[in-house]
């Protein structure tokens, strides 16, 4: 008896300790494929009409469902800390609240989880697919670089987008808490906004959209990593696409803890 559960918790620790080896793998290539990337942005101009192409589709087709969360996320912020504040009669300090959180935390992360569950999927989808179906060897047999060709645009593309796409996100979150102040908190636009103004540090614009392109630049690095990576058919890519958005979201919510931790100790 003793020696058969001596045993099972032997297998099982090598295979928790195989699963370590291979998500240390897997991170080196993903790391060395992100740094090969960001060394090809010199061939920029070569790729200028699929990079276009891909800002278009990272950006501009993003804008609908980041509108709508980005509203609610501050109408949100606005009501559940001006509801405390009233409590204390500071309610016109909901303002400053509201757009330090946006800036700060809610704004970077909220786009970057939207582009990882849209655009990142769709990154993923389409690479696997290509990768099952033998496209990207049928590219390295033309001598074409797939790097250069399919990974370097798009991780070029999250880059630039996502801290745009933040600002928006922080722009619309502001103006959703001031409608919530007004109508709810019964606080008049110019004392909400006056607040926002005089108490919202440039720092924390300046962090928040940092944090943005280090999380674009995860999203892109695990979702064009996934695949590329891709096994098993038409299986595989949904498997690949699945994993893409959850990891993207866990090393989005890892980062952000840290990069704050670090920037604000």
């Amino acid at each position: 008896m003793m020696i058969n559960i001596y045993n099972y918790f032997i297998e099982k620790i090598s295979e928790l300790g195989a699963w370590c080896i291979q998500c240390t793998r897997s991170c080196g290539v993903a790391i060395l494929m992100l740094g090969e990337a960001i060394l090809n942005f010199r061939k920029i101009p070569k790729r200028r009409n699929q990079i276009g192409i891909l800002l278009y589709t990272v950006g501009i087709r993003s804008f609908g469902v980041t509108s709508v969360v980005a509203l609610f996320t501050g109408m949100i912020l606005s009501l559940q800390a001006g509801l405390e504040l009233r409590k204390f009669g500071q309610e016109v300090n909901v303002g400053v609240i509201v757009s330090q959180t946006m800036c700060r935390e809610m704004g970077p992360f909220m786009t970057a989880l939207i582009l990882a569950a849209s655009v990142g999927s769709m990154m993923a989808a389409e690479l696997g697919t290509m990768k099952v179906s033998e496209e990207l060897d049928a590219l390295e047999v033309m001598g074409i670089s797939t790097n250069e060709f399919l990974i370097m645009p798009r991780v070029l593309a999250m880059l630039i987008m996502t801290p745009i796409l933040t600002i928006y996100t922080n722009l619309i979150g502001t103006i959703g808490g001031g409608l919530v102040a007004n109508t709810q908190l019964h606080l008049n636009w110019l004392s909400y906004f006056n607040n926002v103004l005089t108490l919202l540090h440039m720092k924390e614009i300046y962090f928040g959209l940092f944090k943005a392109a280090i999380f674009g630049l995860q999203v892109s690095a695990i979702s064009c990593f996934q695949g590329i990576t891709t096994t098993n058919g038409a299986i595989g890519v949904g498997k690949a696409t699945r994993e893409s958005v959850v990891l993207s979201f866990l090393y989005v919510l890892i980062t952000g803890y840290m990069l704050t931790r670090i920037f604000y100790d």
